[in-house]
């Protein structure tokens, strides 16, 4: 399947009305977080289920398709780029995760990032150095911050909260509501797999968390306790 063909799949699969809910549903008016992001009203399932159908499109097809000023053309190549590197051997894993780096300005809204900062980013630097999600965290561009603590969700996976605890940490101050968003699920899954370590951070930093963060850390907390952590008596 080329490029061509993919896109002609893309846009007869999209839907104008579809088209213009996700616009506002994603932010793309001036000085929003999507500003500019183009829309064609596929729904993801579809996105998902041609990305099965693309699993023989190289990288270098995939990374074309990342370029693309279409939404759902860089969440296929996203989707494919995953899939690609599940199954990689590793040279064909550093290739897609160096490609991913050099181009997280196309990775630049919340869903993209969310469906693949973790299965490629973290999951590459599972057994190596994290110090490049660090830097991330360190960005000046909110989808790479984003992208350093949603990398961290493969960690937690494996029962290694550290980057994710240190990383929350660092992004405590941040001014956007999308990261106290992404901080907030993160602290929620540790929770999950460790209460007590979740509570631990959240005991020392509560009083200071943006209300989101703390509000997405305690959704899943009993009703008594989540109110004693937002009055702030825990």
């Amino acid at each position: 399947m080329t490029i061509r063909d993919i896109r002609s799949k893309l846009e007869r699969l999209g839907d104008k009305k579809k088209a213009k809910i996700l616009q506002g549903f994603f932010k793309t008016g001036l000085g929003e977080y999507g500003e500019g992001d183009i829309f064609l009203g596929v729904k993801v399932p579809d996105v998902r289920k041609l990305a099965k159908e693309c699993q023989d499109i190289s990288i270098k097809e995939a990374n074309q398709l990342l370029k693309s000023l279409i939404h759902e053309e860089r969440l296929l190549a996203l989707l494919m780029l995953v899939h690609r590197f599940s199954k990689g051997n590793d040279p064909t894993r550093k290739s897609i995760y160096e490609l991913y780096l050099k181009n997280t300005r196309f990775v630049n809204n919340w869903d993209l990032v969310d469906l693949s900062a973790g299965h490629i980013v973290g999951a590459f630097l599972m057994e190596k150095s994290r110090k490049p999600i660090y830097r991330l965290a360190r960005s000046k561009y909110l989808w790479e911050r984003r992208i350093s603590i949603i990398s961290t969700f493969h960690f937690i996976k494996h029962y290694e909260f550290s980057e994710t605890l240190e990383i929350g940490e660092m992004l405590i101050d941040d001014e956007e509501d999308l990261i106290h968003k992404a901080v907030g699920w993160m602290l929620r899954e540790v929770g999950k797999r460790d209460l007590q370590t979740e509570e631990k951070f959240l005991k020392k930093h509560y009083k200071k968390m943006p209300r989101t963060m703390l509000r997405y850390a305690i959704e899943r907390f009993p009703e008594a306790k989540r109110q004693r952590y937002l009055k702030g008596t825990v």
